[in-house]
């Protein structure tokens, strides 16, 4: 199975906005809506965590760091998870990962941010 695609990454100033996507080439919308969707972070020098995560049904959970600024969503009618980052701040920055539809560690997305 081919690994998810994450997009919408990009460099922004310290408290602006950006959306990430991904999808799940394939991706049925059964697996789509029965697995969990999340997203995960790696910054240079540091392992990667996880920002945030949906369980179909479920409220999403956030890390300690992102709570009020990032949302995680879905489309099922485009098998998409998004990520809305507001308030972004240099500590963001990290490559963007994610989790769907069963599948995970695609290219990832660049997300730089400058104070």
């Amino acid at each position: 199975q081919a690994p998810p695609v994450e997009s919408g990454g990009g460099s922004v100033q310290a408290g602006g906005s950006l959306r990430l996507s991904c999808r799940a080439p394939g991706c049925i919308l059964s697996t789509f809506s029965g697995n969990v969707m999340a997203w995960y972070r790696q910054a240079p020098g540091k392992q990667r965590e996880l920002v945030a995560s949906l369980i179909s049904g479920g409220s999403p959970d956030y890390a300690d760091s992102v709570k009020g600024r990032f949302a995680i969503s879905r489309d099922n009618t485009k098998k998409t998870i998004f990520l809305q980052m507001n308030s972004l701040k240099p500590e963001d920055t990290a490559v963007y990962y994610c989790d769907v539809c069963g599948r995970r560690w695609g290219q990832g997305t660049q997300v730089t941010v400058s104070s």
